[in-house]
């Protein structure tokens, strides 16, 4: 939540609450072991992330989404401002071409994780991650400045 834009309508808590109900639903779901329950959180966060700022765009055209209001507590980085839903085509489109990297990405971005939880998650060196870390946000920032803002 630290990178998302200011005077985003989902606090934390909120996030983690979403998340966590979406984990005790998921049915016939064996977990393998803690890295792979990282990643499945990671994969979790992003999506309630980017249903929140989908229905964000459907509120803003008239919808009747219930506004959640903003914790003040919460910290906000001074990370520009960006469009989470043009980031998930370009993620996806990233994992069209390499699943990993886009994997990469997820875990680190969503997730938070730092380059040694994330290369125990993916089960890779972390000169492997950084690596990718580096041709994945290259990637995707030149996907990104080809999109439209919306």
């Amino acid at each position: 939540m630290g990178r998302e834009r200011r005077g985003h309508t989902l606090q934390t808590t909120a996030l983690v609450n979403e998340a966590f109900l979406r984990l005790v639903n998921a049915k016939g779901l064996r977990w393998q072991d803690r890295a792979h329950f990282i990643g499945i959180a990671a994969r979790l966060m992003r999506r309630v992330l980017v249903d929140h700022a989908r229905a964000r765009g459907y509120q803003k055209r008239g919808g009747g989404a219930l506004k959640v209001s903003l914790d003040e507590t919460m910290a906000v980085s001074p990370v520009p401002d960006f469009n989470l839903l043009a980031l998930d085509r370009a993620l996806e489109g990233l994992a069209a071409v390499d699943e990993r990297k886009s994997r990469v990405i997820e875990l680190r971005f969503f997730g938070g994780l730092s380059v040694e939880e994330t290369a125990e998650v993916l089960h890779v060196s972390t000169d492997t991650i950084k690596r990718d870390w580096r041709l994945a946000k290259l990637w995707l920032l030149r996907e990104l400045e080809g999109s439209p803002q919306s």
